[in-house]
């Protein structure tokens, strides 16, 4: 339905991103560079509600990870530049657009200090989330 392709630099975390009523499945590799994928289960009533996969992809490793409709999408940077490229189930809709803050979910991260867009910091925590989707 739709492509993107992101470009960041080293120690920059984007996420945790979703959508609420149109539920984007994204295929994420990256071309350029290496990141640590994650894939977050943010389905209301799921019994896996919280439980995250990762993965890191690379333009060495050629990997690539597919993240389920409902589930909250995110990724830090681990090389001096990465660019990603992700095909996604459905348009991006900015006023459909939820998320849970990068910290909220006990996700292992590699990089200790990364780099937040103001934007992302300011998501929901993961409990706070699950009320708002009447989990």
């Amino acid at each position: 339905m739709q492509d993107n392709h992101s470009r960041s630099q080293y120690r920059t975390l984007r996420g945790l991103h979703a959508q609420r009523a149109r539920p984007q499945g994204k295929l994420v590799r990256a071309v350029r560079g290496e990141i640590f994928d994650v894939a977050v289960d943010i389905r209301p009533g799921s019994p896996t509600f919280g439980r995250w996969i990762s993965a890191t992809l690379s333009d060495e490793n050629f990997r690539q990870i597919f993240v389920p409709p409902g589930f909250a999408h995110g990724f830090c940077v681990l090389s001096e530049i990465a660019e990603v490229e992700y095909k996604c189930t459905e348009l991006y809709d900015p006023k459909d657009e939820i998320g849970t803050r990068w910290n909220s979910a006990g996700i292992e991260w590699p990089i200790a200090d990364p780099l937040i867009s103001a934007k992302d910091a300011a998501l929901p925590g993961l409990d706070e989330l699950r009320k708002i989707l009447g989990g």
